[in-house]
């Protein structure tokens, strides 16, 4: 029994919304994806979530939306985790945080998925540790054989110390926080799918996702100008994991990226 598995990077803004629907319909009927899972923390407005924003991304194809430290930066999020919508926010949140930070979803005859989300603490806000969070997400979440971990961290060294923490006892680790995709896609030894980050869904001719003109502005005058998402084609970053669902084990991994024309 063969459970594949695509993971999608930061969604930014329309323009990444946008391209999700132009591109995702495809991409499940040309690999036969079982599973569909989005960092969806800068969907709205390249900054935050809505519920709204996150139930259009379910009926495009997503089937489960991860996050990381601008959850919150809209405010109608706080009651977003109504209704068990499949979202989560970082495991490592304090104790009281709204939301859940791992499910299962459920694929049927190919049984359970376990879903964690956890963030980083180097350069990143406060929180408890991360490793210390995936132990108690793959606790949790035990019965299911296969099991995905998105890794929302800005040091590389975190992501991979986090990767080497799982190996064998998750089926995928990505990161995701910086939205430029990294080339280390690989197969650990115990048989983890692991790749330090994802990238973006979102304008290519940008800085992360932002206008590169006011992005530049930021840097060379030191002002705290307004960020605006940019206009343009759009890149769409993704990875594709192959996992045997009865050992949990992964057994090949591969980056899926593509360029979108701007939409009209």
């Amino acid at each position: 029994m063969i459970v594949t598995v695509l993971a999608i990077g930061d969604i930014i803004g329309r323009p990444g919304r946008d391209a999700v629907a132009r591109v995702l319909p495809q991409l499940r009927r040309e690999y036969g994806i079982d599973l569909v899972i989005a960092n969806g923390e800068n969907a709205a407005g390249g900054f935050g979530l809505t519920p709204k924003i996150a139930d259009d991304l379910f009926t495009l194809g997503i089937n489960v939306l991860t996050s990381g430290n601008h959850i919150w930066d809209q405010r109608e999020m706080v009651d977003g985790f109504d209704g068990d919508r499949p979202i989560l926010r970082p495991q490592n949140y304090p104790t009281g945080a709204p939301g859940r930070g791992w499910l299962c979803h459920d694929l049927g005859e190919k049984g359970m998925v376990l879903v964690g989300n956890v963030q980083g603490r180097l350069f990143m806000p406060p929180n408890d540790s991360p490793f210390t969070a995936v132990d108690d997400i793959v606790r949790g979440g035990e019965a299911a054989r296969v099991r995905i971990v998105d890794v929302h961290a800005e040091a590389t060294s975190e992501k991979v110390a986090l990767g080497w923490h799982l190996d064998g006892r998750a089926s995928f680790v990505f990161g995701t926080h910086t939205h430029v995709p990294t080339a280390d896609a690989r197969i650990l030894p115990q048989g983890t799918a692991y790749v330090s980050d994802l990238g973006m869904v979102g304008p290519r001719d940008s800085i992360i996702g932002m206008d590169r003109g006011i992005s530049l502005q930021r840097f060379l005058t030191g002002l705290p100008i307004r960020f605006k998402v940019a206009e343009g084609p759009v890149t769409f970053n993704s990875v594709l994991a192959t996992i045997d669902g009865h050992s949990g084990h992964a057994t090949a991994i591969e980056r899926i990226d593509r360029d979108v024309p701007a939409a009209q």
